[in-house]
């Protein structure tokens, strides 16, 4: 991708009325922009990180052995009040009434609609266990939106549940989720601590939240070495029961042909808050610094003089060379000062950064930097492509 032809709109300044560092880096990489309060469009940068994680869910998830699926975003109240949540999330739902006079709501999370939908095709203990997942915006009217996607009135989630016919079903079912989640937030490059919590007004005995701490965290947390601090709750956990198969009558025939609930489980990621969370984590005076595997893009390459035929040579011959190898690559082939575009190198935060000037030039060579550790290598210019890839792996 050429930077000339492609959408970045970084900004110099801090944007005002913001005060989480992540806030602040999101605003000013061109990552997103705001609607309005708690709302937020993912611009290219941004969103190519949001399917980078995703990406990663999706895997993780597939291996786990859960199916991904996508529910409605709209539903009819009258599934809440089967279950009196209707009233327990009334501060946050997004309520309305459609052409024909019904009263609808926007998803704040899927738990009745899941069971409503599960009920409706297993009949049989046959037919279990089942996990399915989705990846899909959520809508919660936030009275206080806060730090940028950290705490957002439209966000995206992935919440999958789990359908078993006992409680020893539902532990694996549990076990393999926990261990899909550390695989997954290790991927995205954070080291959560995991600690039992309440499950609040998702119901169940037994929860677990994976939190990340920060200085902006809204939960707290004891880190390793003991002490309390702040943390950004990531991923939540839960062992549900019945308290929804119950209400909705998801039932199913067991070995003796007698009616039984469907033991829950549900499992939530904040997708759009792992993108500031990753961000709280991994960032500098200069920017953002992103692990390689959400980074927008895995190379940069910075001809500092585009007028200079001999660099843009070289430039082209690395960026076609890298791209061969199916790596994402975006060159920075603006006209701009030197200056201009090392600071929004800095600032968007590619892991490696390629950069070709006069002075290397004139001994063969460019230099080689790696965005997280700051280290940077000079490399004959034949020799960047192979140099970078070995990188890379």
């Amino acid at each position: 991708m050429k930077w000339s032809k492609y959408f970045i709109p970084t900004l110099k300044e801090t944007p005002s009325g913001t005060e989480a560092v992540s806030h602040q880096l999101l605003l000013r990489a061109g990552l997103v922009h705001m609607l309005t309060s708690g709302v937020y469009s993912y611009l290219p940068l941004g969103w190519r990180v949001l399917k980078n994680i995703e990406n990663i869910i999706r895997e993780e998830m597939d291996a786990a052995g859960a199916h991904e699926l996508l529910m409605p975003a709209q539903h009819p109240i009258e599934i809440w009040q089967k279950t009196g949540r209707d009233k327990t999330l009334e501060d946050v739902m997004i309520r309305f009434k459609n052409k024909k006079g019904s009263d609808m709501c926007l998803g704040p999370t899927h738990e009745e609609i899941i069971t409503d939908l599960v009920k409706s095709f297993v009949q049989s203990y046959r037919q279990l266990p089942v996990t399915l997942y989705q990846i899909q915006t959520k809508f919660r009217d936030e009275t206080r939106p806060r730090f940028g996607i950290v705490r957002a009135c439209e966000f995206i989630m992935k919440d999958a549940y789990s359908f078993d016919t006992n409680d020893a079903g539902l532990k694996r079912s549990y076990e393999a989720m926990f261990q899909a989640y550390k695989k997954i937030f290790a991927r995205c490059g954070l080291k959560p601590i995991i600690a039992e919590a309440d499950s609040g007004a998702m119901g169940g005995k037994i929860s677990h939240e994976f939190l990340v701490p920060a200085p902006i965290g809204e939960d707290k947390v004891k880190d390793e070495n003991g002490v309390e601090c702040q943390a950004i709750e990531v991923g939540h956990i839960f062992q549900l029961g019945t308290k929804y198969t119950e209400a909705l009558s998801a039932l199913f025939l067991d070995e003796t042909g007698k009616q039984q609930p469907m033991i829950m489980g549900c499992y939530g990621i904040g997708v759009s808050r792992l993108i500031a969370t990753i961000i709280e984590v991994h960032q500098d005076e200069k920017g953002i610094k992103w692990p390689l595997g959400v980074a927008p893009f895995a190379v940069q390459i910075l001809p500092v003089q585009v007028n200079d035929a001999d660099a843009m040579a070289v430039a082209h011959a690395i960026y076609d060379g890298l791209t061969k190898q199916g790596i994402d690559v975006l060159m920075d082939d603006r006209d701009e000062s030197a200056g201009r575009k090392f600071n929004d190198a800095d600032l968007i935060g590619i892991p490696y950064r390629v950069t070709i000037g006069k002075r290397g030039l004139l001994e063969g060579k460019v230099e080689i930097k790696d965005r997280a550790t700051g280290v940077v290598e000079s490399v004959l210019k034949d020799a960047a492509v192979e140099h970078v890839v070995s990188l890379l792996k």
